[in-house]
């Protein structure tokens, strides 16, 4: 394993628990992590990460990168970046597959392509765990190469941020909507210091505003109004000028064949996030392929939002 330098301690005026009442599901959501939290503190103290991170092996990637280049062995001529989706269940669309093998579904979504791989980690409505975090990461071994690891979690609090560090994150979801400004500011800058990049999901204009001034990079529009569950991918297309060419922009949800793909590489997105498109799919690769909106010639295709 490369050995990276350890960043310094944590700022004493990090703000812990940032989260917010929403009056979405998010609030049920985050009352059932705060319970969890406190059994995984009890049961990993952030004394064992140094030693769970020294077991990982190779070394992180840069999530930005991959969002803007792509993978060497990525397939030639694609318009859009994929970030594909572990992802057991969900609250609007149940049970996908409880029996997922979290290492051998990374190792599918590569092949197939996908720059990123977005791990979801919450356990009680999306069935996962920060074990499927470390088996992802774990599956490309020693790969330069590899696709970057997204933990993909409602993270409200300083432990959850160190604990995708010590299980193999290269970057890690926060949500705009369900964190106090100080929070989020603190969490993208705890985020950065421990050498990830923070997704910063936003589902309106206020949201994308909070994002920009807390620094955001890379910002992810989710199309799913999470007070309705209600799709629209008229969202991304509303919100991607108040946002390019600020940051790099991610589309999420709804999407599920290359007409959705190509309406986001049209507003300015550099990668789409998916997930149900792909667990569902017999064909992961012919989906994967689809959504990457390869070109029939193989050549290059530029990237959204570039010449």
């Amino acid at each position: 394993m490369v050995e990276q330098a350890r960043p310094d301690p944590m700022p004493a005026h990090i703000a812990i628990d940032g989260a917010r009442e929403t009056g979405t599901v998010l609030d049920r959501i985050v009352a059932d992590r705060r319970l969890r939290l406190a059994e995984d503190r009890a049961a990993t103290p952030e004394s064992a990460f140094a030693g769970l991170e020294a077991s990982l092996p190779g070394a992180r990637v840069d999530f930005v990168a991959r969002l803007r280049q792509g993978r060497l062995a990525a397939p030639a001529g694609a318009r859009l970046r994929l970030i594909a989706e572990i992802k057991r269940a969900s609250p609007s669309k149940g049970l996908f597959d409880e029996h997922l093998d979290a290492e051998a579904q990374a190792l599918r979504y590569a092949a197939a392509g996908a720059s990123a791989i977005s791990v979801l980690t919450e356990p009680t409505s999306f069935r996962g765990s920060v074990a499927d975090l470390r088996a992802a990461r774990c599956a490309f071994r020693e790969d330069p190469d590899r696709p970057a690891v997204l933990r993909k979690d409602f993270i409200f609090d300083p432990y959850q941020v160190l604990e995708a560090r010590a299980n193999g994150a290269d970057a890690l979801l926060l949500i705009v909507m369900m964190l106090t400004p100080d929070a989020l500011r603190d969490l993208i800058a705890l985020t950065r210091a421990e050498g990830m990049e923070p997704l910063v999901e936003v589902h309106d204009e206020a949201e994308v505003a909070a994002a920009l001034a807390a620094g955001a990079r890379v910002i992810g529009v989710n199309n799913r109004d999470l007070r309705t569950f209600a799709e629209d991918l008229g969202t991304t297309e509303r919100l991607a000028p108040l946002i390019t060419p600020h940051a790099t922009l991610v589309a999420e949800s709804a999407i599920k064949f290359a007409v959705d793909a190509r309406r986001m590489a049209d507003a300015g997105a550099s990668a789409v996030l998916v997930g149900e498109a792909l667990m569902l799919s017999e064909t992961i690769a012919a989906k994967a392929h689809e959504l990457l909106l390869l070109r029939a010639d193989g050549a290059p295709s530029p990237l959204a939002g570039e010449g």
